[in-house]
Order: structure tokens, then sequence, then C-alpha cells
């Protein structure tokens, strides 16, 4: 870029300095070093050390580090712009006007307080009134479509064998705690503890309702809910995606699986007339239905009371919202501190209007430069994994011909969607609160009653575009990166190169790769669940695949507590994927020219530092010990060590026999 200047007449061109990367000289930040620890002992410490040293968890936070950095500036920005339109008087019924007032509403704490719980008094008398196990069923139904997690979970989604049209699954759900391994797992006291303190909070928020015998009730509302998890699945045994399509006919779910009201139950769910409902978790939907007509209705009514206090307690008076934090917050993951109330509020104005926020995020914060940028770099890295996809020497040959023809109909979702959805139905009235979000929540789910019969639209985004993260979608085929994410340390146009493939390259190979990994190679081009690889592909990929599993396994976040290799298997392949495929990528942007040297850094240390710095991160212990339980994630401090097995790796930072990194090159898993 240049600038003219015109002194006179005398006419000078000026050469505009470069814009600077945001982290360090090229985009990496090598203050934030600990350059004493050796790279082969502990390649984590040696890229982030220092940084980590430094950083502080906010109280208001259960963990910290670069993705949760980059969701404060993008919270911070769309306070600016929700707080904008509630100051606005803009017509009525405009999205300006919802944005705002959802927004004014929520951030009115002295109308909550005064209405008390009044404006859920309503279902708190209907739940009470329950009678007969028809009016349950219909109760649990209805919790479904008010976005309360129930015992019979209640979705829309792609069919997975007719990939153009949606259909009704329905799978295990309604625990209070993150996991079913809360309520079963003997063995670890922080499970107990748990335990003890989560009766209590079912206690205090009966109490603050006034319910009768508030101790007694909860007792009745843990017990069944410790019967609800032991007839769970495992989270393990929940990625098996082939053996979660279990479709039955609607008229013979009764037969199958009695105990519940089924007419009752998808009636009031809005699905009575679907000839077909998909069952995930065959055997705990049985187990379930049998605890509905087993347990005793004053049971039930106790659960119900409890969920639906707990679901909407962010929108009650204080005494409900301390309740809930100190527990869902501070119990379960640590944090001292509830985030402010402008925090909360943008929070939950994004969920309930997400793509009306995001046109106005998307307008202020996302340049059209920066996705052509993102656009070219996903090009490369999908062309790397084609390359890599034709290399292969596990795979058959006629398979990795389908599967670069599952890759190049393969479509990159970038910033936002080409389309926005349309909130004209969502009524928000300004000083309603609760209503609000009940009604937003009930209007998405009857925008995905409304697609039942209709053609798949693959447009849609499933996050919306201020949100930090990415995901792969093998229904569709496709990966989606929000344009929050597309920021430093992830990717910085003004960054060096090798700095942004090691970045958000690395998280493009990773998201890609989803597709072909132990569960998204169930799916072929066109989303449809589907065997297409060989005996001998699945039985070569698995022998990969066991190795994956051990090398984390033996990874501690805590003391004596070891990462599932399982549950996390396929993100820990992403992880080797993505690295891999953006390596290639990088070197493939070099057109044969060596990468410079900067600050003394090879391009090749530059990719492998850019890598580590975007997974810099802190956990409290409680939120250590969640994520571990529930998160298919490895916890992000571990993430950096996936490059132990890339032999530039070793080139690059001298790792030797001896370290504690170190492997040996047969050691080494090559997967892609």
């Amino acid at each position: 870029m240049r600038s003219i200047l015109l002194l006179g007449a005398a006419l000078l061109v000026v050469a505009a300095a470069p814009a600077k990367p945001t982290y360090g000289d090229y985009g990496f930040d090598a203050a934030g070093m600990d350059r004493s620890v050796t790279p082969g002992n502990d390649w984590g410490r040696f890229a982030n050390g220092k940084y980590l040293d430094d950083l502080v968890i906010p109280d208001d936070r259960s963990n910290y580090g670069m993705f949760t950095k980059l969701r404060d500036l993008s919270q911070e920005r769309t306070r600016g712009l929700v707080e904008a339109a509630a100051a606005t008087n803009a017509p009525a019924g405009t999205e300006g006007r919802k944005i705002g007032d959802y927004y004014a509403s929520f951030m009115d704490a002295a109308t909550i307080e005064k209405k008390g719980l009044v404006p859920l008094q309503p279902r708190l008398d209907a739940i009470a009134a329950i009678g007969d196990r028809a009016k349950l069923a219909a109760t649990l139904g209805d919790f479904n479509r008010e976005g309360i997690d129930a015992p019979v979970n209640l979705r829309l989604r792609q069919d997975l064998k007719n990939p153009d049209i949606y259909s009704v699954y329905i799978g295990q759900g309604g625990l209070g705690m993150p996991d079913r391994d809360y309520y079963l797992d003997t063995k670890n006291p922080k499970f107990a503890e748990v335990r003890t303190k989560y009766q209590a909070y079912v206690t205090q928020l009966l109490s603050l309702a006034g319910v009768p015998d508030a101790a007694a009730k909860a007792k009745m509302v843990y017990d069944l809910e410790a019967k609800l998890a032991a007839v769970q699945w495992s989270r393990v045994e929940r990625r098996q995606v082939d053996k979660t399509y279990n479709p039955v006919a609607t008229a013979e779910l009764a037969a199958k699986d009695p105990g519940l009201d089924w007419t009752s139950f998808l009636a009031a769910a809005g699905v009575a007339s679907q000839p077909q409902i998909i069952v995930t978790n065959p055997s705990a939907i049985a187990g379930t239905a049998k605890l509905v007509a087993d347990e005793p209705l004053d049971g039930w009514q106790a659960y119900l009371t409890f969920h639906t206090l707990d679901r909407w307690a962010p929108l009650l008076p204080a005494k409900f919202v301390d309740a809930k934090f100190a527990f869902s917050g501070t119990v379960l993951s640590g944090q001292p501190v509830n985030q402010e109330r402008w925090k909360r509020g943008v929070d939950a104005t994004s969920d309930a209007l997400g793509e009306a926020v995001g046109k106005l995020y998307v307008a202020k914060y996302f340049a059209p430069d920066a996705k052509a940028k993102a656009d070219a770099l996903v090009k490369n890295i999908i062309a790397a994994m084609d390359a890599r996809l034709a290399n292969l020497t596990w795979m058959d040959p006629a398979t990795k011909v389908q599967a670069r023809a599952k890759l190049a109909v393969f479509t990159p979702k970038i910033g936002y969607p080409s389309k926005w959805r349309d909130y004209s139905n969502l009524e928000v009235l300004r000083g309603d609160a609760l209503g609000n979000a009940q009604r937003a929540a009930r209007f998405e789910f009857q925008r995905d009653l409304d697609k039942l019969g209709k053609t798949i639209d693959r447009s849609e985004w499933g996050m919306t575009p201020m949100t930090v993260n990415a995901y792969a979608n093998p229904t569709w085929n496709e990966v989606v990166f929000p344009a929050a994410i597309l920021q430093p340390p992830f990717f910085d146009p003004n960054a060096d190169p090798a700095v942004n493939y090691g970045g958000i390259g690395a998280v493009i190979g990773h998201e890609i790769s989803h597709h072909f990994d132990d569960q998204g190679r169930k799916y072929d081009k066109r989303g449809t669940l589907a065997d297409w690889w060989t005996a001998q592909d699945i039985a070569r990929f698995k022998v990969l695949t066991d190795k994956v599993v051990a090398q984390y396994a033996a990874y501690q976040p805590l003391p004596g507590l070891h990462i599932n290799g399982e549950l996390t298997l396929g993100e820990n392949m992403a992880d080797l994927a993505g690295i891999n495929v953006a390596y290639d990528a990088y070197h493939k942007s070099l057109n044969g020219k060596p990468a410079p040297v900067i600050d003394g850094m090879t391009g090749d240390q530059r990719f492998f530092l850019g890598f580590a710095q975007i997974w810099r991160q802190k956990y409290r212990d409680a939120a250590l010990l969640q994520q571990t339980t529930t998160d298919p994630h490895t916890a992000g401090f571990l993430r950096p060590n996936v490059a132990r097995n890339l032999d530039a790796w070793y080139a690059a930072f001298g790792a030797k026999p001896g370290e504690t990194l170190y492997l040996s090159p047969e050691e080494r898993i090559k997967v892609w």
C-alpha cells in the first residue's frame, strides 16, 4: 500500500510501513516462551511456559487461554452492538428492536426481582397438578420444546440414511450433573463430593421456590437421576454413530419401549404424525420408559419442578441466579465469581437472536479481505489433504478413489452464512426477560419442526459468526469457520505464513480430517451413513488408532486422572491429521523457495510454535475434572504434544532419545 503526499509543487510517494502482526515480530509471542526447558522434555512449556506462568485465570472463568481470550473480545464487541440496539428506538418488529428489547429485558434486574417467581408459577402449578402418567408423558414431551434437557431428548436432524430429509431422533438425557459418571463412579472421591453438593443445590432451589419437604424431594430427584444414569450409554458408546441409528415405526414404540405414554409424549412435542422415530440409545430409552412407569409420580413431579427451576434460574431473581452459579459455576467448574450481568446478557441475546446479531458483527468486524485470505488458505489445506489421501499406504486403492471423491465435493463455510435466518415470528417484549427466553426456545424448536417434509437446506449454519470455534458436519460434508475465530493468534493477515499455517491451518486441517476419522469415515460424500471402506482398511486403520488411544491415555491432566483415549480418539486423530496437512500446505505455499529465517527461527520452527501458541490454556481443577470426564477434546495444554509424532518437529527442535516426549521413528504415529 502507498500513500501520496502533495507538498507545494513536489509530489512525494511514500511507502506505507507494513502492518505489524498482533503478536511479536512475526505473529508468535516469543516473549512467552520458556527457553530454559528442553523442547523434548516439555514442548508445551518450551513454547508457552512464561506466558502460562504469568497467566491468571479471571475470577469469572473456569479456564483461560487463547480461545477464551478471543471469546472475551467477541463478547466485548457484541456488547457494543446490542447496547446500541437497546438504546435505539428502532421500529417495532425489526431485528434491531428485538435485539435491543431482548438485551434490555435481561439487564433489567430490578423488574426481574420485582416479579419474583410469578412468571414461572403457571408452569410450576401445572407440574404440581399432574395426576396421571399421560400428563407426565406430555410434560416430558413439552420440555423438549422449551429447551429443558429431558430424560427422553427429542431433536430434528438430517436422516443419516436419507440425507435429503429431516427426521425425528430421540435419545437419552435429563441428568442434572454433566455425565453419568458423576452418579456412578464410586472410586474417585471428587465425584462423591460433587454428588453431596448437588443434592444440597437441589434442596436449595426447591426451598427457594417454596416447595415443602425440600430435602426429601431433593433426595427423590437425585435417586431418580441416579437410576436414569444407570441405564444410559457411556460417552464412548455414544461415539459409535452407526449404533445410534435405530429407526422404529412410531406405532411400535409402545410395544417396544413400554412405560412411557408415547402418544402423549410425541403429541406434546409436536411430532405425533411422524411415521418413524430414530432411536439413538435403544437400551437407555427402554430403561427410561420403564422408570417413567415405575417411579412414584411425586418423585417425577419433584424432578420436573427442579429442572424447570434450574433451566430458568438465570432469568429469575438473584437468589436463584446465585444458587445455580454456586453449583454449576463453582462446584462443577471451580469458577469463583459469576460473570458480570452484561456478559450474561450478551450471551443470552446471542443465543436467542444469533444470526440477527451476527449480521451486525460481520458488517463491523469481518473485512472482505480477511475472508478472501482465509478462503485461499482453506483451499491450500484441502489440496494438501487430497495429496495425503492419494499417497496413503494403508488404504486400498479403490477406497482412496472414494475418499478423494468425497473431498472433491467438500464444502468449506467461512465467516458467515450466505443467507440469514428470519426472526420475524419471534415475539420479544421489553420487560419480559423470562417470557422472551421461553419464546425464543420454542421458536427455535418450531423452526426445526417446520423443516419436516421439506428438503434439507445445506446453507444453514450451526454457529453464529461471533462464535470462537469451528466444526465439521459429516452429514453435509462441510467444515464451518465463524468470523470470530479468524483472528490472531489463529489467523493474522499480517503474520508470517508459517505461523498462520501452524495456527488456523492446523485447525482447518483438523476439521477437514474429521470426515475421514473413525466416525467420519462412516459417511459417504452425500452425508449418508454408509460403509465404503473395506474390511482391510478398517483393520489397518484400527491398528493406527489403537496407538493414538494408548499414547493419549498415558497423559494425566491431574495426578491420577488419565485422558480417556477412546473418548478423545476423534479429536486427537484430528489434531494429528491437522498438523500434518497444515505442514504440507505451508511448504507447498513456499513454491519451492526456502523459508526465511526470522529472529533466529526457521520456517519449520515458526510453524510448530504457531501451532503450540493456540493451545495456551490454564484450568481450575474442577473444570479439568469435568473436561476430562465429559469432553472429547484433550485438555488444551496437552494438545501441542501431538507434534512429537512428526519427524519434522524432531529436525526443528532436536528432541533426542532419553527426553520425555521422544518417540523413536517407528513409534511415531503416521496415519495421514
